[in-house]
């Protein structure tokens, strides 16, 4: 587990649904011609695939995909397939990877944050018959860097206080 001294407290659905909404916010950002941006859609969906399985799986993933497919104006379906696969492999790792701090899961989630950018660039081959240059996977790359500290912040809220009072239950 990510941090061994403390026990984790019961993950809210509300954050779940914010943490989803500010990443889909952060994506809408004009970010301009830096390629090397992470999707921190798919970084969201990842964390919470890995880290709760049973409340963010591959349907929220195809919801999340096509909204980001309306905001991107591509083929309607291309996100969508991309978080779907991402969120599927996400989940079949998550006992493993769990027992990694977040510098080792990075190397994890490295793999499939490119396999989610590979089925991208497949669907836009098939469509336009373009290639983008390599400078599109450093995308994956960044994402993989600000793994922890992306498993800090959307960790925080369910972290014990490090002082422990008697008089609360958990």
């Amino acid at each position: 587990m990510i941090d061994r001294e403390h026990i984790l407290l019961p993950v809210s659905p509300a954050f779940i649904a914010f943490s989803l909404i500010a990443a889909f916010l952060l994506n809408l950002f004009p970010w301009g011609d830096w390629a090397w941006m992470p999707d921190f859609v798919a970084m969201t969906l990842v964390f919470w695939s890995i880290y709760q399985p049973r409340k963010v799986g591959i349907g929220i993933a195809f919801l999340m995909g096509l909204v980001m497919d309306v905001h991107s104006a591509s083929l309607l379906g291309e996100n969508a397939l991309a978080y779907t696969l991402l969120s599927y492999f996400a989940i079949t790792i998550h006992r493993r990877v769990l027992w990694f701090r977040p510098g080792v899961q990075a190397l994890h989630v490295l793999p499939l944050l490119m396999l989610m950018q590979v089925v991208q660039v497949l669907v836009q081959l098939a469509v336009s018959g373009k290639l983008p240059g390599w400078m599109y996977f450093a995308q994956s790359i960044v994402s993989t860097a600000l793994w922890p500290l992306v498993c800090w912040v959307l960790l925080a809220p369910q972290r014990r206080a490090v002082d422990r009072d008697e008089t609360r239950p958990i």
